[in-house]
């Protein structure tokens, strides 16, 4: 058992670290916190992973994404969806939510300033291109279900929100 537990931090999670995000290209799916385990069994690499909500389409995506590095790296595997626990923002890593910055995406906020920023028209957002939280909810839908559409009142610049799930 030693030696499969020794696989996975040795041999699976960089493959899986590779996985990009449809979505969001520059986070890996370990840096979104979609893999919940993956194990070897039997010699056969055993997936789970979580949607970042119910009925997100990128998830079929990332499934056939995680087989396909799986199998450039010699590994059989095989993809099982897990709905519970509920993905949560939490499960971003501090690389993934660094990285989400550098792209241009707001990352998320925790439940109760999340829920000021978008009912409440709080300014606590801060703008991906100028560092300044004088910004304003434009939709609470960006350009995927789970972003939400700021502008940034000092520089002008339109940004992406990922919204707080819990």
């Amino acid at each position: 058992m030693l030696e499969e537990d020794q696989n996975i931090e040795t041999r699976l999670i960089p493959i899986l670290e590779q996985v990009s995000d449809p979505e969001i290209p520059v986070l890996s799916i370990m840096d979104m916190g979609v893999v919940r385990s993956a194990i070897i069994e039997n010699g056969i690499v055993q997936v789970q992973i979580t949607p970042t909500y119910s009925g997100c389409p990128a998830m079929d995506v990332i499934g056939e994404d995680i087989k396909k590095a799986l199998k450039e790296a010699n590994y059989e595997s095989n993809i099982e969806l897990i709905l519970a626990p509920a993905w949560t923002t939490d499960w971003i890593t501090p690389r993934g939510r660094k990285a989400l910055e550098d792209y241009g995406i707001a990352a998320p906020l925790d439940a109760e300033a999340d829920k000021a920023v978008l009912l409440k028209g709080k300014r606590m957002v801060k703008c991906t291109n100028c560092s300044s939280q004088n910004t304003k909810l434009i939709s609470q839908f960006g350009s995927t279900a789970c972003k939400a559409q700021f502008k940034c009142e000092d520089c002008l610049e339109p940004f992406d929100y990922f919204k707080c799930f819990k």
